[in-house]
């Protein structure tokens, strides 16, 4: 059956972080994979985290299956956190699917939006995270891409990407990144976040947000502003959430599909056939992670010392982003980096050649994808000059 099958090559981004762990040199630095890392090099595991996960322990007493469409109080607590004060108002009209991570969710909605629209396109932002492309496509949506990033002057083209929304026949899903844009942390403000919306709006088409990085650009209200407002001004949305990164469930793969509707009657044949999707794929989403966000979010002692650590590791972020700015200035003078301090979130594509990235892994050990795209919260006070002294010189301008 499988001697036809050939070896593929490792993933783009997993591949680089194999490579990583096996070099031996004391001087390696990951600024590959898209996991949060404190000063030591360590992704921690959050103290709210900590301590909800040991109350959870201590009080279950059975390890039956979650409902289909997840865990009851995760849906409701976690449909508040992104929708803020119009939770309310919209719930009458929302069917929120909890699924295994971020991923799960982006695969179910295209699965649903695949079983309502056979011959549905999607458009994405080019460039965008490798991995929504296999996962929307696999789920029978057919993918297009508009332009987004003008890589010299590392800013948003938001008049090409208005034009493809223009050009976009009625019912085209448009997959909108919320805040923190993986790769190239360059987002829409809030008033080019209306031009788009006014596109999606007149020209019939569905916008799919996916929020994956929420409280880590500036804060939990100001990161899910444009879904809110999409949601506000447009009467159906899908949206896929994760808490791997605001809660640092990495491994517990927890996440969600919201879609919003025109109303209640739809909404409701939207989730039967959204958990008859998920049954043919992995039948009953995990429970633990996402009854560890239900107990964080219920408690308010839990939910504010999760919100002030959130808000220091966004702090952080953006503190390394100035650190690695001003380093990068002092070994090239006269270069203006400050484009790194106006990106928001984790990942900076940085626009250096494929050759210099590998030259860089080989001969000084720092390791980033082929694109030169960067976790910035590899970086630390220890290793932010050397890498910054190594990269100015290849960064273009």
């Amino acid at each position: 059956m499988f001697e036809k099958l050939e070896t593929l090559p490792p993933d783009p981004i997993l591949g680089v972080a194999v490579a990583f762990r096996e070099d031996r040199s004391p001087d390696k630095v990951d600024l590959s994979i898209g996991v949060y890392k404190d000063r030591s090099g360590v992704t921690p595991v959050m103290r709210a985290v900590q301590k909800a996960e040991r109350a959870l322990i201590e009080a279950q007493d059975t390890k039956v299956y979650l409902p289909p469409s997840g865990a009851p109080g995760f849906r409701e607590s976690i449909f508040s956190l992104v929708m803020g004060d119009g939770a309310a108002g919209l719930r009458s009209r929302a069917a929120v699917i909890q699924a295994p991570g971020g991923c799960g969710a982006l695969r179910l909605g295209a699965e649903l939006i695949h079983r309502a629209a056979p011959a549905a396109r999607v458009l994405m932002s080019d460039p965008t995270w490798p991995n929504h492309g296999p996962l929307l496509s696999g789920g029978g949506l057919q993918a297009g891409q508009h332009r987004y990033f003008d890589a010299l002057a590392h800013r948003l083209t938001l008049q090409p990407m208005l034009d493809a929304l223009e050009a976009a026949a009625p019912g085209t899903v448009v997959l909108l990144q919320a805040s923190c844009h993986n790769p190239t942390g360059v987002e829409p403000d809030q008033a080019q976040w209306h031009q788009i919306l006014d596109v999606v709006a007149s020209r019939r088409l569905v916008p799919y947000f996916d929020i994956a990085y929420q409280g880590l650009g500036d804060d939990l209200d100001f990161d899910a502003w444009p879904v809110r407002e999409a949601a506000r001004r447009i009467p159906e949305i899908l949206v896929a959430l994760s808490c791997s990164k605001n809660f640092g469930l990495y491994r517990e793969r927890t996440g969600a599909l919201v879609v919003i509707g025109e109303d209640a009657g739809r909404v409701k044949a939207v989730e039967s056939q959204a958990n008859r999707a998920a049954r043919s794929m992995y039948s009953m989403p995990p429970g633990h992670g996402g009854l560890i966000v239900e107990r964080i979010l219920t408690d308010p002692t839990l939910e504010a010392d999760w919100r002030a650590e959130l808000a220091t590791m966004a702090a952080r972020l953006r503190s390394l982003r100035e650190l690695l700015a001003a380093a990068i200035t002092a070994s090239r003078p006269g270069f203006d980096a400050s484009w790194l301090t106006r990106q928001r979130g984790m990942f900076s594509l940085l626009g250096i050649s494929a050759d210099a990235v590998r030259q860089l892994r080989e001969a000084h050990h720092i390791y980033m994808g082929l694109d030169s795209r960067i976790n910035v919260a590899g970086l630390n006070e220890d290793n932010v000059e050397r890498v910054a002294r190594l990269v100015a010189p290849h960064l273009a301008g």
